[in-house]
């Protein structure tokens, strides 16, 4: 890994810097609510999954569910955070059709999860070198959702389905080290890669229940520096928030749009506004949807109902036990076990399901081999094709049976890649492809020293020049596979010519 690269924005009048803040909100994955025993089903028609309590019924109080409190506690062990033993729950006052409530609970001054940290790997674009950052985690916090405003029903009135108010959600908030695009989706996705790991979240981005409102700022060359140094925000320029991410597509998008209008707003001589702003992504840009609000202006105050939350050491060691490899751990032992770079390694951990399928082909072969083929070709084709792994067409079983054909000297692997593409279009195994087109190898010496020496026969001079150019040996080994069909080993060939040619 390099050092992380510094990035700037020309402008019109000079250079600027990103500075970026994220506050993920992660669904508890929980079958009931936070503070109901409703259910937290997904796809249920609207207004189903509601409990009196959800609808803010009058006399209905909270009771909060020991599985939220639990998964918060999970969570915050694998961000490697400081673990509250005594936090509390505030009421978040503003007013929406979809908030019955009046006011959201939340926690404010006392989260259950504190400081933490998170070491971030990106892969830039082009070719530039992967690095590493640091990504300090301010809180987290345990909360619940609001329902859900409908508007394409009726352009005249809002529907309101509340199947979602009261879901328990984590909010997790980071300092702001984030200073890239690239940065803000990869810290996603590192995040994402922890809660599923846990299975504290399932991460399901589309489905909502993973999304990340991003606050976005511009500012001079070296005025975040003199923050890291003062704490003062002053530094950082105004932020705007850009909320609801569910897309790491988006969120960069988001971002490159929301710092060009900053740009542009303050070198016009304009003053950026604080506010809140939705993505469109048809549009590709940021519109506003409110003022943003500071702290003061939702009216915090300690709910009433709920009592403070209080868990002991017990608790949270039985947690910490049952915890399981988290990515970078599991990234390590991939580098230690398998012999993996850090990049290979980080590659293949990037999420459970990954993980889990390479070694699946990696057991008892070679693993750098089995990584080649399972990051590069696979892959890259799922890439290309915009295909999660669920979908490949070609299971672990069949890629690790393709790699034995290759160590075991059936096929070279120029022709892996030719029964690879067959695998993909669905022609079966990679042993039955290999026989019924008679892609064997050609492993047989006897068969590979008549074509050379068929072909140096043919080629008196070139042979004559080799001795004096080895290089161009190259050349000969060429005709062979040519005239082999890429068959024949090229092991053999490379040995059989030396032979041939005196080299």
């Amino acid at each position: 890994m390099t050092e992380r690269p510094t990035y700037t924005l020309k402008g019109e009048t000079g250079d600027w810097e990103l500075v970026m803040g994220l506050e993920v909100h992660a669904q508890v994955a929980s079958e009931a609510k936070l503070f109901s025993g409703a259910s937290t089903k997904f796809g249920a028609d609207p207004n189903c999954n509601v409990s009196l309590v959800d609808a803010a019924m009058p006399g209905m109080l909270p009771v909060i569910n020991r599985k939220c409190v639990e998964q918060a506690v999970r969570t915050g062990l694998g961000l490697k955070a400081k673990i509250n033993k005594w936090s509390r729950f505030d009421r978040k006052n503003y007013f929406y059709p979809d908030l019955p409530q009046g006011y959201q609970i939340s926690q404010f001054d006392h989260p259950i999860v504190g400081e933490g940290e998170i070491e971030v790997d990106v892969e830039p674009a082009h070719g530039d070198p992967a690095y590493s950052f640091p990504v300090r985690i301010e809180r987290l916090h345990l909360e619940q959702d609001a329902g859900k405003s409908i508007h394409d029903m009726d352009p005249t009135a809002t529907y309101v389905d509340l199947n979602r108010s009261g879901v328990a959600l984590m909010e997790i908030v980071s300092k702001p080290d984030v200073r890239t695009p690239l940065e803000a989706a990869a810290y996603v996705k590192k995040l994402k890669s922890i809660v599923v790991a846990l299975g504290t979240c399932d991460g399901d981005m589309e489905k909502g229940n993973l999304r990340a409102d991003v606050n976005v700022s511009v500012c001079k060359p070296g005025a975040y520096e003199k923050f890291r140094e003062t704490g003062d925000f002053s530094h950082l320029g105004t932020r705007c928030e850009i909320k609801n991410m569910n897309s790491f597509r988006f969120i960069q998008a988001a971002i490159e749009y929301e710092a060009r209008r900053q740009i542009e707003i303050l070198e016009s001589g304009g003053k950026v506004d604080q506010e809140t702003r939705l993505f469109d992504p048809n549009k590709g840009e940021t519109r506003s949807m409110r003022s943003k609000e500071d702290a003061h202006d939702y009216r915090y105050f300690p709910d009433p109902d709920l009592l403070p939350l209080e868990i002991d050491d017990l608790f949270i060691d039985n947690i910490r036990e049952s915890l399981p490899e988290l990515p970078d751990e599991k990234r390590q032992r991939f580098q230690d076990e398998y012999g993996l770079s850090r990049y290979d390694a980080g590659v293949l951990t990037a999420d459970s399901e990954r993980a889990e399928f390479f070694e699946a082909v990696a057991h008892g072969r070679d693993a750098k081999l089995a990584a080649n083929w399972v990051s590069q070709e696979l892959f890259g084709y799922l890439n290309r094709e915009d295909l999660e792994l669920a979908d490949s067409p070609v299971s672990s079983v069949q890629l690790g049976e393709l790699i034995d054909l290759i160590s075991n000297d059936t096929i070279s692997g120029k022709i892996a890649k030719d029964v690879f593409a067959r695998m993909i279009d669905g022609e079966g195994d990679p042993a039955a492809i290999v026989e019924k087109h008679g892609l064997k190898q050609v492993t047989d010496t006897g068969a590979i020293e008549a074509i050379v020496d068929e072909i140096i026969a043919a080629n008196p001079e070139q042979a004559e020049s080799v001795k004096e150019k080895p290089k161009a040996m190259g050349w000969f080994v060429g005709q062979v596979m040519k005239a082999s069909g890429g068959k024949a080993n090229p092991q053999a060939v490379n040995q059989i010519l030396r032979q041939k040619l005196g080299l």
